[in-house]
């Protein structure tokens, strides 16, 4: 196939994100008030700035040297809305209607090739739209920018929902930091750096999480999978948080997963492992700059200083596995100092680096093979993308709540939090074979959480 003039090459990760064993579609799901229609549906996207941008309306292709590029098209916007009148699967509510659904396709549903990258499914039975988006297409925070264009403040309806800039904990204190403090924060910079870069390439090579209840391997990726979600309340998260000095709500999710997994493991096989057993996560980490709700037409030109695309690194995210009677903050302390650590190093801008010289002299497959060996000796994937405060509609609907999963991997579990109007859910996808009840895995997170915040407040 010869290329065009307006073709615009994939980046370096929207490669990655088109090969078989690293392919991903996020899912993100709008619970409503009430059902929608395919015209109410139909009308507010055409009136969306999503039909103007350039990577959704534009085909895929591949050159005859194998490169692929976003060719523009005319969008046939009758074939992105997919009505769903009658009841999906059967589960006896909505939500668990909506989470059955999320996983067949993140398994067994790919994207069609012969349209640009993203659909939206109504399931008018279930209150319920479901927006399947490539992430070829973009990071997390462009897509949710985009996303929110559709929608409009509850108690606003000319504005737009807005989410607010993320607060790094790395930021430099107010105070000047002497000559002798400047000397060690670049000593441990290096040192945490080292350590963490034979950490990644050891991953890459040979070293294995042990095999336990909850971890996959090759070709898991391709089972079925069920989807369970774990509720928090940002009150409650807020309230875990300020009991640690400095600490931030991400170090408050693996303080969670590291007592929830904990847990569940259990439970699932009791006295059979040691204590302190390290179980591994995977995070990719925007390197892009996030200024809360990006300004889309910014976004949209071609040279924009935030840009558009995909730039992210992976971080390696160590949790360890703690019988009962641990004292709830401490899974929290352990998890904040250990991601402090990692802040402080350049792991993710190296991860990114190599990765990137991979996939320029050897190309997508060495590079998704690459992604896919510290995925396969790892034992879950973590994200956690922060939504709107403020409650929105759609189609002047009010959405009721806003959650988002991808495609499987080769983990057994995957867990994408999202937060919206006070609360936080948090999806976990599993291979059903493997854990049989996420469920239970959803109930030790939200316990997890009750706990450390009785801690806190038995102070």
């Amino acid at each position: 196939m010869s290329i065009e003039n307006d073709d615009e090459p994939l980046t370096p990760a929207g490669r990655l994100f088109i090969q078989p064993a690293t392919h991903q579609i996020i899912n993100c799901a709008l619970g409503l008030e009430r059902p929608i229609g395919f015209d109410e549906v139909l009308s507010v996207v055409s009136d969306s700035l999503m039909i103007k941008h350039p990577r959704f309306t534009s085909l895929l292709v591949t050159d005859n040297h194998g490169r692929e590029y976003w060719r523009k098209t005319d969008l046939q916007l009758n074939r992105h809305i997919i009505l769903h009148s009658d009841p999906v699967g059967e589960a006896d509510n909505d939500e668990a209607a909506v989470n059955d659904y999320l996983a067949d396709l993140a398994v067994s549903t790919p994207l069609s090739h012969d349209k640009p990258l993203w659909e939206i499914h109504i399931l008018s039975a279930h209150k319920s739209l479901v927006l399947r988006l490539h992430h070829a297409l973009g990071d997390g925070i462009s897509i949710m920018s985009l996303m929110l264009t559709l929608c409009r403040k509850l108690d606003d309806p000319e504005q737009t929902p807005t989410i607010e800039p993320l607060i790094s904990s790395t930021r430099s204190s107010p105070r000047r930091l002497k000559t002798g403090e400047k000397f060690l924060k670049v000593v441990k910079m290096i040192w945490f750096t080292l350590i963490y870069l034979f950490e990644f390439l050891s991953r890459c090579l040979w070293v294995k999480d042990r095999k336990t209840v909850v971890r996959g391997g090759e070709g898991v990726e391709l089972w079925p999978r069920k989807l369970s979600t774990a509720t928090f309340s940002l009150e409650d998260m807020k309230t875990v948080k300020n009991a640690v000095n400095n600490a931030t709500i991400n170090d408050v999710l693996f303080g969670i997963i590291s007592s929830g997994l904990s847990k569940y493991l259990d439970k699932r096989s009791p006295n059979s492992l040691e204590e302190g057993l390290q179980i591994t996560g995977v995070a990719l980490v925007n390197l892009r700059p996030s200024p809360g709700l990006q300004d889309m037409k910014e976004l949209m030109k071609k040279n924009a200083k935030l840009g558009w695309g995909n730039k992210f690194g992976i971080m390696l995210l160590p949790i360890y596995y703690h019988k009962k009677g641990s004292d709830p903050l401490l899974y929290l302390k352990r998890a904040k100092k250990m991601i402090d650590r990692k802040k402080l190093s350049i792991e993710a801008f190296l991860s990114y680096q190599i990765g990137n010289f991979v996939m320029s002299w050897f190309g997508p497959k060495w590079a998704s093979l690459l992604n896919n060996r510290i995925i396969c000796n790892t034992t879950f994937t973590v994200s956690n993308v922060v939504g709107p405060r403020e409650e929105f509609t759609i189609a002047g609907i009010p959405v009721t709540y806003l959650r988002t999963t991808s495609s499987s991997l080769s983990h057994a579990i995957t867990m994408h939090m999202l937060s919206y109007a006070g609360k936080a859910d948090l999806q976990i996808l599993v291979a059903k074979d493997l854990i049989p009840d996420p469920d239970n895995l959803a109930k030790c997170f939200e316990d997890a959480l009750l706990e450390m915040k009785e801690a806190v407040l038995q102070k």
